[in-house]
């Protein structure tokens, strides 16, 4: 029974995730697609748009929305020592034993893989130097950092962080290994030194080897079963014999049994096993033949010769210098990858080769820094329907003990190679597929046993089951606690707001109050909105008794008939009108003489503020 056909929902996420990959090099083909659409839609709805196609052509016209969609797919949400007990574990039974493995003299190599905004590393590079102490960790411990998000390894690179990243450290470490810098707390900088951060895409680029401990911790949840395969045997073939796995707690090495061996399943920390692993990276060394003769007639037709043959080798291949500048393209790189002798003299992550087929430039800078060659197997490029395979070897050029003066990328094709390996792995299915009809007799014969063994798989598979809803479960957790913070941070900008607000009131009525005179605020509607303590003292009517009563409807010592026009006035003209001396009875009895001013006030959409101020006796009371 054939599959049924992808819905369009479906094909529009495929046809935006492929737009993705061509246009910025981020390949999330490997990703769970539940995750990739929840994520992408949450997305969509922020920005307002509703459907794929429609969000690829905001993506073509706003380049800045490419870094927010990536910030929204690639959840950062860690801190120092997350998961203490598992990390507690690590540092008690594994350090040591990583330590003990390693002689004094040869260095600790860790790969945390997927490290966010650091605090793993960081975490990393605490814990082997409370275990050796920081003189010898900073001589032995290099830690290389790695994520897709350069955003998040910005930050890390920093080393900066909030006190809340900081809380599961005590107070000791934390001023130990951190200082005081504004608000936040910086990493010490000897220790930073030891870390080292870079981007690497744990599904196509190649894995940093000769590894005693690779931390990947909540990283291969986000991706399908078939990309975390491919990911394992990465991180085999990474790791040192004995070398040690951790892992987060929504993952597991379900069917590795035999490369992995389990140190506690409850913290995900196993060891790799004894035994050989498939490199799919295989250093070569460099070999340069170099040749001086009186034969040779000139130094330029020398040079001649070289280019020519260099140009004529039937591989592809592009030189750059020690700048990252392209110096020589040979015929075949210009025929497969279409390039011109334009291209020399470019920056080669200018070029559409230095990510496709598969991303050089990280590769490249490996190289040079490690001073050693590596190489990519079956590297895929396609053009239109068609595929390409290409094995790539990436070679520094010394010129003595610093760093390599030029970096050759030769391209060879092994499309053939890779069709017949598909061909040869095709036939020997049929093959034992035609050998398992064969044995079918045999195995009625165990039909007790093969009714156990279902069992057992059918436990296994429920079992694979709940790892994959479990997975899940916890990227949403992940997803509430990064929307938690965002709603923490906002409160905490409200209350700050409220804060300034309730000052600011208390400001205002300090003022109005401490005014002797009478200040009586009016609304448009003559409704009394302000009644301050002169008023009070003035007339014997307190605040809460007139408030947002008609002010022509009290009845107190002041006639307010008289004040209609001298307010009409004031509002018509939007001017300041009065004095007007109004005679009136204060709150003892007392005749006075009562001079108004009346002002504009636009805080209650046309009101008026009147000043009331008793300016001498018309006789005694």
């Amino acid at each position: 029974m054939g599959e049924s056909a992808p819905t369009e929902t479906d094909q529009g996420l495929e046809d935006l995730l492929c737009f993705i990959r061509d246009a910025r090099g981020f390949d999330f083909t490997g990703y769970k697609r539940s995750t990739l659409s929840r994520r992408i839609r949450k997305r969509m709805g922020d920005a307002g748009v509703h459907d794929y196609a429609d969000y690829q052509d905001l993506l073509e016209t706003d380049a800045d929305e490419f870094r927010t969609l990536f910030n929204t797919i690639l959840i950062n949400v860690t801190s120092v020592f997350r998961d203490s007990e598992a990390w507690a574990l690590l540092q008690r039974e594994v350090v040591p034993e990583v330590i003990t493995n390693v002689a004094p003299e040869d260095e600790i190599r860790v790969w945390s893989a997927g490290c966010s905004s650091g605090e793993e590393a960081y975490s990393l590079a605490i814990m082997f130097a409370e275990a050796l102490g920081v003189d010898e960790s900073l001589n032995r411990v290099k830690i290389y950092a790695t994520d897709v998000d350069e955003e998040a390894l910005r930050q890390a690179r920093a080393g900066l962080y909030p006190a809340k990243s900081l809380e599961s450290l005590s107070a000791e470490l934390r001023d130990k290994y951190f200082e005081l810098s504004g608000t936040q707390y910086l990493f010490r900088p000897d220790l930073r030194r030891r870390v080292i951060f870079g981007r690497h895409d744990i599904t196509r680029d190649a894995p940093i080897s000769r590894l005693d401990l690779l931390v990947c911790r909540n990283t291969l949840m986000y991706f399908n079963v078939e990309a975390q395969s491919q990911i394992i045997d990465r991180f085999h073939f990474a790791l040192r014999e004995s070398g040690f796995l951790f892992l987060g707690k929504a993952e597991m090495l379900l069917n590795d049994g035999d490369r992995f061996e389990a140190i506690s399943i409850r913290q995900r920390i196993f060891r790799r096993r004894p035994g050989e692993s498939s490199p799919p990276y295989i250093a070569a060394p460099v070999k340069i033949r170099a040749g001086m003769g009186m034969e040779m007639q000139t130094a330029t037709r020398v040079r001649q010769l070289r280019d020519l043959i260099l140009d004529a080798t039937p591989g592809a291949a592009v030189a750059l210098d020690a700048e990252g500048v392209v110096v020589m393209i040979n015929s075949q790189a210009r025929s497969h990858f279409g390039l011109t002798a334009n291209d020399v003299g470019r920056p080669f992550q200018d070029l559409e080769l230095s990510y496709r087929p598969t991303e050089l430039r990280s590769l490249i800078d490996q190289a040079t820094h490690e001073r050693r060659t590596l190489r990519v197997h079956g590297a895929e490029r396609r053009m239109g329907d068609e595929v390409q395979y290409f094995d790539i070897l990436i070679q520094p050029i010394p010129n003595g003990p610093g760093l390599p003066v030029a970096i050759n990328v030769t391209f060879t094709d092994v499309t053939l190679a890779t069709q017949l390996k598909a061909e040869v792995k095709r036939v020997r299915e049929e093959l034992e597929t035609a050998y398992e009809e064969l044995q079918s007799t045999n195995e009625e014969l165990e039909t007790t046993n093969e009714e156990l063994q279902s069992s057992i798989e059918e436990l296994e598979t429920t079992n694979e089951e709940l790892q994959s809803t479990n997975e899940e479960l916890e990227t949403t957790n992940e997803e509430l606690q990064s929307g938690n913070e965002e709603l923490e941070t906002m409160n905490d900008e409200m209350r700050l707001r409220t804060e300034d607000l309730d000052e600011a009131r208390a400001f205002l009525e300090g003022v109005v109050g401490s005014i002797a005179a009478g200040v009586v605020v009016l609304s448009a509607e003559m409704k009394v909105k302000s009644w301050n303590r002169g008023a009070v003292d003035l007339w014997g009517l307190r605040a809460d008794e007139v408030h947002d009563v008609h002010f022509f409807a009290l009845d107190f010592g002041l006639p307010t008939s008289e004040l209609r026009d001298v307010i009409q006035q004031c509002i018509a003209s939007g001017k300041r009108a009065g004095p007007v001396s109004v005679p009136a009875v204060n709150r003892i009895g007392r005749s006075i003489n009562c001079a108004v001013v009346c002002s504009p006030f636009d805080g209650h959409n046309g009101g008026v503020v009147l000043l009331m101020e008793d300016v001498g006796n018309e006789g005694g009371g």
